[in-house]
């Protein structure tokens, strides 16, 4: 098992391949939770994702239980990005088998999701600031993520 990134119902193509090139650059498996707002297709990755999408480990879930069912019977955690959390991602400790969550880019992730995640985390930002994007708040936590388990 290796350190993965889901997508919750992801919004924008753009994002998503972005996601899904740095999953195939970092050897990083991408798990995309369904439904999402636009058709899952190279069409809409191209620009974002270039010649790295037939590199990139894609699952595509169903829907949210089937996810969870996926980490339950994997014995993962779900470990979810969130401007909600209290606990920052560089004080959090990342196993090797974790799945980081990011939410939707328009709002997030609904209670039910946020409250079943086994940890959330989220990056300090100035107070006025409402979040970074879904894609670059995704780098940062993986990057952090496996310089602790690499160690």
């Amino acid at each position: 098992m290796a350190l993965s990134l889901a997508l919750y119902q992801p919004d924008i193509p753009q994002n998503t391949a972005t996601l899904l090139r740095t999953g195939a650059c970092l050897d990083v498996p991408v798990h995309v939770i369904l439904p999402a707002g636009f058709a899952m297709s190279d069409k809409n990755f191209r620009r974002a994702g270039m010649d790295y999408l037939d590199k990139a480990a894609l699952t595509q879930h169903i829907d949210w239980p089937a996810f969870q069912a996926f980490c339950r019977a994997e014995g993962r955690r779900i470990i979810l990005l969130s401007t909600k959390a209290s606990q920052t991602y560089t004080s959090f400790e990342f196993r090797d088998n974790d799945v980081l969550m990011l939410g939707r880019e328009s709002v997030g992730v609904p209670d039910e999701v946020h409250n079943a995640a086994d940890a959330r985390v989220l990056i300090p930002m100035l107070s006025e600031a409402r979040s970074l994007n879904v894609a670059i708040s995704g780098a940062m936590v993986l990057g952090e993520a496996l310089r602790q388990i690499s160690l």
